[in-house]
């Protein structure tokens, strides 16, 4: 039997019935999925996209899963076996990059798959390369630009090109040098990602920024800035920022240029450090950059931290004598009407006005990681893994009398409720309710979990307040009264260390994060303590920006609710194997299983679209409709 706790008796009375029958009508077995998928060739990886299609790389490709035929969406073997560390998905839009190179870098394979359609948009081989430098996918505009060698067709010329990645068709292609010169030439080579403007592509290359009109490959001007690693633009395209990397990454150069490539700086900016974050203001450039002073290597020790400047936008001047000093990474930052608001992932909260000066009292200090800082009515909020307080955002002020302190916490989670205005902060084992008016701190329960788990997640429901973990789910009353209390046994570390990255794994992406920060207009805007709602409503504003089918599919699986949010999934020991036990989060109830039989199953849980992926053998994935 399963092993099982339940601690409200008359509860177990009233569901006992609906157990039986659950188990018994609607458990599913391994061998009879809704969906079967037989990739042709052993299985290396399964990533579930955001967009909820299952890639899977194998020894003979890359496989597209989208349930509701047994057909494969797309099986691409042109390149044989597909490496994990080969792809790159392009967040908040429907790519996959798949990149490998040949004996000596003496050739790449590029191809680029709309993993929504199925369609392969651009291959190096249908497309006449011979060699790739850079591949980039160019949101919103939703481009492709490509740079490399070509073949021996053309010459070999080092060409830029540009591609349409609604069709897949070829928006233009030019030469970075002439091919049929005899002698020696200037080698252009291309060393970042190039700048996609409305009319206009700018190249960095080893012989300087060259800009080409969009469509004829004109050249509309060049300069002698060399080695150039990316670019970014404000919204009206009139300031260029172009960013210069030292192999090091000890430092950084920052060079300004008007639209017509002239140099608005008199010199460039020197920033220690890799840049991590930016915004460019009408004042100037807001800029934090990471230092690493040669200690530990991690991001977080003592001896390595962020540096936050502010370039004058007629200058490059750093309007700020004195730097705030951070003593740590930043790990939150965010642009104020007033000033810049930062935190430290080592502890503590300031804000800078534009012109440098320190708009807090003096600067907050908190516990060490800043996991929450969002606005309140009350004013800003945040929570660490050790306390958590409401700040005045124009003075820094604690709003609460005391902040609320917990021995550090391995696992925090917070929400609002509503319904009774105040917040709940659950630190392991306990959940402290802050009265949202008043601060006034109470501890409202202390929920033991069975199997050593701690509550790890909180959620407000119309009966309660659940609280759940892997194994463990507990649902209280508005006065912290426990309801009832279900725990299923884990089948044991070997097996829950085969799970696929989880429940709700999502492709992660490789592209450099400031190039990407670049097209994410809400990167550094503060936003209001809600739920995931709002969070999904300001990404899909901002991919609502580009246009095409496959991104408003995209669009419509971000606005639509989660097919699973009343229920939670726990894998655990069933009579017949182990399996996934679907839960209701409102009674506890167990509402389906899925007898997997495998001892260390591994698979993944789409809970937006409801779907289970359980990799059945090496060469096999069933899928499982979870909604039923």
């Amino acid at each position: 039997m399963n092993t099982i706790m339940r601690t409200s008796i008359t509860t177990f009375l009233c569901f006992g019935l609906l157990f039986i029958t659950s188990s018994v009508s609607t458990a599913q077995r391994a061998e009879a999925p809704d969906y079967r998928y037989d990739v042709g060739a052993k299985i290396n990886e399964m990533t579930l996209t955001q967009g909820g299609t299952m890639v899977v790389a194998s020894n003979d490709g890359l496989v597209g899963i989208k349930p509701g035929s047994n057909s494969l969406l797309f099986n691409f073997t042109d390149y044989g076996r597909v490496k994990p560390e080969e792809l790159t998905f392009v967040p908040n839009a429907p790519y996959v990059i798949i990149g490998q190179t040949g004996f000596a870098s003496l050739s790449t394979k590029k191809a680029v798959i709309d993993y929504m359609s199925g369609q392969k948009l651009f291959s190096t081989e249908d497309n006449g390369w011979k060699v790739v430098t850079t591949c980039d996918v160019m949101m919103p505009q939703n481009k492709l630009v490509v740079s490399g060698q070509r073949r021996a067709e053309d010459n070999y010329a080092n060409a830029v090109a540009v591609y349409d990645l609604n069709t897949g068709q070829q928006d233009y292609i030019f030469n970075l040098n002439d091919p049929t010169r005899v002698g020696i030439a200037k080698v252009y080579a291309v060393t970042g990602r190039p700048l996609l403007l409305k009319n206009s592509l700018i190249v960095p290359t080893t012989q300087g920024l060259v800009a080409k009109k969009a469509l004829t490959g004109e050249t509309l001007w060049e300069t002698k800035i060399k080695g150039i690693t990316w670019l970014v633009s404000d919204s009206n395209e009139k300031d260029i920022y172009a960013f210069e990397e030292s192999e090091s990454g000890k430092n950084t150069k920052v060079y300004k240029l008007g639209p017509n490539g002239e140099e608005l700086w008199a010199d460039n900016a020197k920033v220690k450090g890799k840049v991590a974050n930016f915004e460019i203001l009408p004042q100037g450039l807001a800029i934090v950059s990471n230092v690493d002073n040669g200690g530990n290597t991690s991001v977080f020790a003592a001896k390595n931290e962020s540096k936050i400047g502010f370039l004058s936008a007629a200058t490059g001047e750093d309007l700020w004598e004195k730097a705030p000093k951070t003593k740590g990474y930043v790990q939150h930052f965010y642009i104020m009407e007033d000033g810049i608001l930062f935190g430290i992932y080592q502890g503590g909260i300031n804000k800078i006005s534009y012109d440098g000066n320190t708009l807090f009292k003096k600067p907050l200090k908190t516990g060490e990681n800043i996991l929450t800082m969002s606005e309140t009515p009350q004013g800003l909020i945040y929570i660490t893994s050790e306390d958590a307080n409401i700040v005045n955002l124009q003075t820094g002020d604690q709003v609460w009398k005391k902040p609320l302190k917990y021995k550090r916490a391995g696992a925090i989670s917070s929400t609002y409720d509503a319904g009774n205005d105040r917040y709940l902060i659950s630190a392991d084992e306990t959940l402290f309710a802050v009265d949202a008016t008043s601060g006034e701190v109470s501890t409202l329960a202390d929920s033991k979990f069975e199997g050593k788990e701690a509550p790890s997640s909180i959620e407000i429901r119309e009966g309660g307040i659940l609280r759940t973990s892997d194994q463990n789910m507990m649902t209280l009353d508005w006065k912290g009264e426990q309801q009832w209390h279900e725990y299923y046994r884990a089948p044991g570390k070997s097996a829950m260390g085969a799970i696929l990255a989880g429940v709700t794994a999502v492709a992660a992406a490789t592209t450099a994060a400031a190039a990407q920060n670049s097209a994410n207009q809400n990167r550094n805007k503060l936003g209001n303590y809600t739920a995931r709602g709002e969070r999904d409503a300001r990404l899909a504003a901002d991919m609502a920006m580009a246009t095409g089918k496959s991104i408003g599919e995209m669009l419509k699986r971000f606005k639509a609710t989660a097919a699973t949010e009343n229920a939670q999934f726990v894998l655990t020991k069933l009579e017949e194997g182990v399996g996934l036990v679907k839960l209701n989060k409102d009674t506890g109830a167990k509402e389906k299983e899925i007898v997997l039989k495998d001892k260390k199953p591994e698979y993944q849980v789409d809970d937006r679209g409801g779907i289970l992926y359980y990799k059945a053998d090496s060469n096999s994935i069933f899928a499982y409709d979870l909604t039923k």
